[in-house]
């Protein structure tokens, strides 16, 4: 029984992070970080834009725009990309607020779109595929048409 506490204080503390990651704050209140729920120094994850790579995070622990450029057709149907509904609009400026994830694939267009927070703006276009974070207010600049497959998740 002496070996097993060990073991039961790992799995306590992992059952404790796991409900952390999953708390959701209700709207009137700003979410806190990811260190702040669990007592731990957090250190900003950053990854590669490819295929298959685990979403960026911004310095404040907030999950970044992730781009995969030009993905292959293996992973656009791994993905279910040309089942999505589809999307577009005219060259033009509007603020939008991403109430769930979204990933998109772009068949025609360029855009840049500006976190209001201070995260890193993206640029893409045609044939890149784009994920947004939930909860984010960006501005989206549209400087060529947009066509897109998309999904919220």
């Amino acid at each position: 029984m002496a070996q097993s506490a060990p073991m039961l204080r790992l799995l306590l503390a992992a059952l404790l992070a796991a409900a952390a990651l999953s708390f959701s704050p209700s709207p009137a209140s700003p979410a806190p970080s990811i260190s702040s729920r669990l007592s731990i120094q957090q250190q900003p994850l950053f990854v590669q834009r490819r295929a298959g790579a685990s979403p960026q995070l911004a310095m404040s622990g907030k999950p970044e725009i992730e781009v995969v450029s030009q993905p292959d057709k293996d992973f656009l149907d791994k993905k279910g990309v040309f089942g999505w509904g589809t999307w577009g609009c005219p060259a033009s400026k509007f603020p939008w607020t991403y109430g769930d994830n979204e990933s998109c694939y772009l068949l025609a267009g360029k855009v840049t779109v500006t976190p209001d927070d201070g995260r890193k703006a993206a640029t893409f276009g045609k044939g890149d595929f784009v994920t947004f974070p939930a909860g984010m207010s960006c501005t989206w600049d549209v400087s060529e048409a947009v066509e897109k497959h998309f999904v919220f998740f």
